[in-house]
């Protein structure tokens, strides 16, 4: 039995659905069980990794878990650090009592000191991890390129422009969620994956440079994309707390910093 946390997710879903389609039981943790209702043939387990009373009975029989959860956005209280570092260490902590295998989904550039939130959470999830006695395996990736690119056809459907938050020519690295999963399904089945971390590496391109690779669909207006003014997003980053100051302020860094290594790239 696998159990994939995050399992309701755009690459928790791909990953679910490959693994049942190779015939393995699969079992999803999740706050709401009508999130997993698009995923047939699989046993559905309602709970929260920030809760510890509700993840003993979600890995009792499991011999490897995927960790596939983030805390970026969401209501009461999901932040990166309630869901990304207390989560995991919940779920690590559960996992212990029966020794499943731990496979944790984190982001190329997680370090303690990176200035955005998420990575340092993701740090101290991979910390936590590598620390325990459990057989263990990490995998970063960059930003997925599909959650960007409907992203920009969201905001291209408002107003015929897609919406560029800053000035879009900072190069970001992309990752597709049908690789993390290859990688993710390879990390469940080789004995060599254990004990390593595996960096999915992608292209790199500019918020700019993606909205104008939807020009075929979108129309000769993505190459002239609509720039959220950074000064705005400053403001609204003040807010850090909340899920719209969260994502302002992540804006911005992804706006102006190297994320691999945390330095300001321009």
């Amino acid at each position: 039995m696998i159990l994939v946390a995050g399992g309701t997710g755009r690459l928790g879903t791909e990953l679910v659905r490959r693994l049942i389609a190779q015939g393995e039981r699969v079992r999803v943790l999740t706050r709401d069980p009508a999130q997993a209702a698009h995923l047939p043939g699989v046993e559905v387990v309602v709970g929260d990794v920030r809760q510890p009373a509700d993840l003993g009975a979600a890995a009792n029989g499991v011999s490897a878990i995927v960790s596939a959860v983030h805390g970026f956005v969401g209501k009461g209280h999901v932040t990166p650090a309630s869901v990304d570092r207390d989560g995991n260490a919940n779920l690590i902590d559960a996992a212990r009592t029966v020794g499943a295998h731990y496979i944790l989904m984190s982001v190329i550039g997680a370090s303690p000191d990176h200035p955005l939130e998420l990575f340092r959470m993701k740090a101290a999830a991979e910390q936590h991890l590598q620390h325990s006695d459990l057989p263990w395996t990490v995998v970063r990736a960059g930003a997925f390129l599909e959650l960007y690119q409907d992203l920009t056809r969201r905001t291209a459907a408002r107003s015929k422009r897609p919406l560029v938050f800053g000035r879009g020519g900072n190069p970001i690295q992309f990752a597709s969620i049908s690789e993390v999963a290859t990688v993710l399904e390879r990390a469940l089945t080789d004995p060599s994956a254990r004990g390593t971390v595996i960096q999915v590496d992608g292209p790199f391109m500019t918020f700019n440079q993606l909205a104008a690779s939807l020009a075929p669909e979108l129309g000769a207006a993505a190459s002239r994309p609509r720039h959220f003014p950074r000064a705005m997003l400053r403001c609204m980053a003040v807010a850090r707390s909340t899920p719209p100051g969260r994502q302002a302020h992540s804006a911005l860094i992804m706006d102006s910093y190297d994320l691999e290594t945390g330095q300001v790239a321009r």
